[in-house]
């Protein structure tokens, strides 16, 4: 890298800082820090909605997978998210800002206390935080190893400055801060990706080249499914993503939460669903041209730093390196806010004597204690993976295993149709689902393995999600709950009309 390129990402850390900053005078108490007091435009969600879903995946995982397979990467990924929010447009995002009107929520777990049981909202929140840190602590590694790749700084060194700086603007600006950097590096990214874009189609002949050059590419490579890709793999992404992009993912509850109301996170929800649509393009010709330009390529996994530095001039690769990190800052930040807002709202006062919430000035000194305490433990394990050895994949995977049965009760107890299906019916089917991850995982791997990576990879991950819906829809049928407290909340988040806030938390400010 040249001098103008760590000029360019000192500049990006400085400018993360200075809106830390900035967004530190938006906030006075807890709900400011968590949702913005229910003030972001639905525009900046969209647009921090699509952010947020990225990480330093795309430039590395994704581009192997775009140099190996070619289209498909596109169909499989951003189609599948693109089409999880339209459907959560008009089934789930309404909902979640309605829940902070009616009952004053401003963490995505807590209207589970009156949806079901407060020991429903205790399992998923303990079950969920819990692994997190570790998730996080991977995505710390990510980033520093993009550091090392570009910069050749070490992992450690990595670690310590991406996340160093994360820490400062989440824990002074909390989500303010998150959307803002969010929007900060969609420009960011803006820029360095149509500079990419542009210099490789220039290589390759002029704007002709987005369709002749597939021509040129290996046998396979313009089909829509290919290889591992298949369309079953498609259709089991598509449930995935509809429950991690609605909510399931808390940091994105957080987002819909955010909004003034129903109407506006059904508008932000779409935008994202428009930019995920058109925007993956734009990133993915230049690896799917990769092969053209580094042929046989031993480690598909560089294949996107690899053709920045050889295409791109001084200064644009520092561009690109930092919209490649970004996006792990913007999911670690969301994802600190939403763990953050966890803690404070749902677990403490299930600890505290009167179960009740923190004082209002106490619990946001709290939710900025918790954010940088969770940064700093996710840290910490990143700077030690190595120690952990196997474990800290074996947690990772578990934790994606516990994404898809902690979401089913989140997002399916919002809908009126499944109102029946009580505490018993949510514990069950999470239950069933961490059961069946663990049976495909150690008793039945073989098996699984036996019919094909593309027919395994599909059992895997969809099996226990669907798993727990079915147990989820089932157990309301078989042994409906009723509750007239739950009816009432299930039909009152149907429509933005207003209703003053129930939450003991509202009555006692």
């Amino acid at each position: 890298m040249a001098v103008l390129d760590w000029l360019v990402i000192a500049a990006y850390f400085v400018v993360m800082v200075l809106i830390g900053v900035y967004a530190k005078s938006k906030i006075s108490d807890a709900s400011d820090f968590y949702v913005a007091g229910g003030k972001l435009p639905a525009w900046l969600v969209g647009i921090s909605h699509h952010m947020s879903g990225y990480s330093a995946a795309v430039f590395v995982g994704y581009a192997a997978l775009a140099y190996t397979t070619g289209f498909a990467v596109y169909v499989w990924w951003a189609l599948s998210i693109t089409v999880a929010c339209s459907i959560g447009a008009w089934l789930f995002a309404p909902r979640w800002p309605r829940l902070r009107r009616r009952l004053g929520i401003i963490s995505p777990l807590e209207y589970l206390a009156k949806r079901f049981n407060v020991p429903t909202e205790q399992l998923l929140a303990w079950s969920g935080a819990a692994l997190k840190v570790f998730d996080v602590a991977a995505k710390w590694v990510a980033s520093a190893i993009l550091l090392q790749v570009f910069a050749g700084l070490p992992i450690a060194w990595g670690i310590l400055v991406v996340g160093g700086v994360t820490m400062v603007y989440s824990t002074i600006g909390g989500i303010w801060a998150d959307v803002l950097t969010d929007l900060g590096q969609f420009v960011i990214q803006l820029v360095a990706a149509i500079a990419m874009l542009a210099i490789v189609m220039v290589k390759l002949g002029g704007v002709s080249s987005l369709w002749t050059m597939w021509d040129q590419l290996p046998e396979g490579h313009a089909l829509p499914f290919n290889g591992d890709l298949t369309v079953w793999f498609f259709l089991a992404y598509c449930v995935i993503s509809t429950l991690s992009y609605n909510g399931g993912t808390w940091n994105l509850a957080m987002r819909m939460i955010s909004t003034e109301n129903g109407a506006a996170a059904r508008r932000s929800m779409i935008f994202s669903g428009v930019l995920y649509l058109i925007w993956p393009l734009v990133l993915f010709v230049p690896m799917w041209a990769a092969p053209l330009f580094l042929p046989d390529l031993a480690d598909p996994e560089q294949s996107y730093a690899l053709l920045a530095q050889q295409l791109l001039p001084a200064g644009l690769i520092g561009l690109v390196l930092a919209g490649m990190f970004s996006h792990t800052m913007a999911m670690t930040a969301s994802d600190a806010n939403a763990i953050s807002s966890v803690v404070v709202r749902d677990i403490i006062p299930a600890l505290r004597r009167d179960r009740g919430f923190l004082p209002e000035r106490r619990e946001l000194f709290m939710a900025r204690l918790t954010t940088f305490l969770f940064i700093t433990l996710s840290m910490g394990i990143a700077l030690t993976a190595d120690s952990f050895g196997g474990v800290l994949g074996l947690l990772i995977a578990w934790f994606g295993a516990l994404v898809g049965p902690i979401a089913v009760p989140m997002l399916l107890g919002l809908l009126p149709a499944f109102r029946r299906s009580g505490s018993a019916a949510a514990i069950t089917s999470w239950a069933v689902g961490l059961a069946v991850f663990a049976l495909n995982k150690y008793v039945l791997a073989g098996p699984i393995d036996a019919l094909g990576t593309a027919s395994a990879q599909s059992i895997t991950v969809a099996t226990p999600v669907l798993c727990s819906i079915i147990v989820f829809i089932g157990y309301g049928f078989i042994r409906p709950a009723h509750s007239a407290e739950v009816d009432e909340l299930v039909d009152s988040l149907g429509s933005d009309t207003p209703a003053a806030p129930t939450s003991a938390a509202a009555a006692a400010r």
